[in-house]
């Protein structure tokens, strides 16, 4: 057998295509939307190397087009779940012995034929089925799952080249082994490429997963579990289930086997779950790994040094793009009364510019939140702030399920920093903004960071460095990715490594060594050349 130290391709992210009016690029897009608008597809449970139907189906509609069926969605049983573990188990066999280099390969070529193939494909899919805009699809179900893929490749590769020094006549070794047993990785509506990383970044570290994605994401899902067969994933590595969420979680957490989990969603569910693996901890074989990313209640705080244009463009992005349906979303805001009413003005210009609809129309910034208990959560906030004494809703506040689930952008006034809906994650299209007195600038970053439980994102705006110093400093557990002067959204893989800490998860980082860390479990490895035969020190000596 030949060998060889190899390098990987130096990962670089993934260009993001403009889509601008008459180009290819965009008549491409929507030729393929259009094309999977009209199809019906039937979404099978994939498990080893059988895609199983089991008759009881749950169906998929566009959240914007709420009467229109793009298909239906195979329910596993507990028997299937079972078998999905015994599948994974047996794959893990092979796989977890296959050369690093070999495991790379499925994983740049999955990343390459994203970036070919079957770009439009997800992206169309992930217009439909979570209602992301032209733009919002791009840099997410395409750039982003790209750059997972490539760069965990890369930080795969810096993690296996860390090695112990030597001395003389010994070697030292360090060996990064799959973890033993199964993972089990749940992932979330709202991004596509979290779908795809959640179960592929254990199995590029070589082991093998039971994958549980949102219903509402069981569409682009099944696209995602072709591109990995395409890309030569063997089968049993990546197993896709769907079914009743308790049922599977119950069946698969109390397994001996289970090693870990992978999850990204709500801080009550990882809540549960933790408890639910320390209940059975005396049932496991090993200690499993607890990895999530979890709520967020993010911020932004404004100085009166900063710049209204640049936070009123801020807010328009950071609260509003994918309805606000991001874990990363501005959702409230601090702002300087020197500052409001200019910023207000901005603000309300630029959200009723903003156009709402369908993804067909690449023209609509806005589309619908993602199924009927959103809505129907988010719009009684709405009305609850209408109501309430110490709130007002300033900008928009309308909605609409007669099509589709569509909300305006809204904005909520509030005299109380700890109002409901400054405290509370909503996950939707709204913001609530709390206005200080200039010179309570300091207290108030105080009061930010005793609001909520989460610490996920969060941005501040100033124009002075030794106000950005001390902001820095006083929020330095508020949040595990901090921006200064910019939305507290839109990291990058290999750039702003993403996750907090507090009630907003275990902050692993996703896309970085630290997350891939948390799937291998090392053997340190000593080996003497000439080994002693007295057992006498020379301190023994007379």
């Amino acid at each position: 057998m030949a060998n060889g130290f190899f390098k990987v391709p130096k990962a670089v992210n993934e260009p993001v295509r403009a889509y601008a009016p008459g180009s290819v690029e965009r008549e491409n897009l929507l030729t393929m939307y259009h094309k999977m608008y009209n199809d019906k597809v039937n979404i099978p449970a994939y498990i080893g190397s059988e895609e199983i139907r089991t008759g009881k189906t749950g169906t998929i509609h566009p959240p914007h087009d709420i009467n229109h069926s793009l298909g239906e969605f195979h329910l596993a049983e507990k028997t299937h779940i079972e078998k999905a573990v015994k599948v994974a188990l047996e794959a893990r066999k092979k796989w977890s012995e296959t050369p690093w280099e070999e495991r790379a390969a499925i994983f740049l070529k999955a990343a390459d034929l994203l970036a070919g193939p079957y770009r439009d494909k997800l992206n169309a899919a992930t217009m439909l089925a979570q209602s992301k805009n032209v733009h919002q699809a791009e840099i997410d179900a395409a750039c982003e799952l790209i750059d997972f893929f490539r760069f965990n490749v890369e930080f795969m590769q810096e993690i296996y080249n860390n090695q112990p020094i030597s001395s003389p006549g010994i070697w030292n070794r360090m060996e990064y082994r799959p973890l033993e047993g199964f993972v089990y990785a749940i992932t979330p509506f709202n991004f596509t490429s979290i779908a795809g990383n959640l179960p592929a970044s254990p199995a590029l570290m070589g082991n093998v997963v039971i994958w549980k994605p949102a219903r509402t994401q069981v569409y682009s899902a099944n696209i995602i579990m072709q591109l990995f067969k395409d890309a030569g994933l063997p089968d049993g590595v990546i197993n896709m289930v769907t079914g009743k969420s308790s049922m599977i979680t119950e069946v698969v957490m109390k397994h001996p086997e289970f090693s870990g989990v992978h999850f990204t969603g709500s801080t009550p569910v990882f809540k549960s779950f933790w408890k639910l693996i320390g209940n059975n901890i005396t049932n496991y074989k090993y200690y499993p790994r607890i990895v999530g990313e979890t709520g967020g209640k993010d911020f932004v705080w404004a100085h009166p040094s900063a710049n209204a244009g640049e936070i009123a463009t801020a807010l328009a992005r950071g609260a509003f793009e994918f309805q606000g349906q991001k874990c990363s979303a501005a959702s409230r805001a601090y702002i300087p009364e020197s500052m409001w009413e200019e910023l207000f003005k901005l603000l309300k210009t630029d959200l009723e510019s903003m156009k709402m609809g369908s993804p067909e129309d690449p023209s609509n910034f806005i589309n619908a939140v993602i199924d009927r208990a959103s809505y129907e959560n988010l719009t009684g906030y709405i009305e609850r702030a209408k109501e309430d004494k110490d709130a007002e809703v300033i900008i928009g506040g309308t909605f609409s399920d007669e099509k589709g689930y569509f909300i305006r952008p809204t904005v909520i006034l509030t005299t109380n920093p700890h109002y409901v809906t400054m405290e509370e994650e909503l996950f939707g299209p709204v913001l609530t903004i709390y206005v200080y007195k200039d010179e309570k600038w300091e207290e108030t970053l105080e009061v930010l960071d005793n609001t909520s439980p989460y610490a996920l994102t969060g941005a501040i705006f100033s124009g002075d460095r030794y106000v950005i110093d001390l902001a820095t400093k006083k929020l330095v557990n508020s949040a595990g990715n901090f921006y200064i002067n910019d939305k507290p959204t839109g990291a990058v893989v290999g750039q702003q490594p993403f996750g907090g800490a507090r009630g907003s998860g275990t902050n692993d980082k996703a896309g970085s060594v630290w997350n891939l860390l948390r799937w291998v479990s090392n053997r340190t490895i000593k080996e003497t050349f000439v080994p002693p035969t007295d057992y006498r020190y020379p301190f023994l000596g007379e």
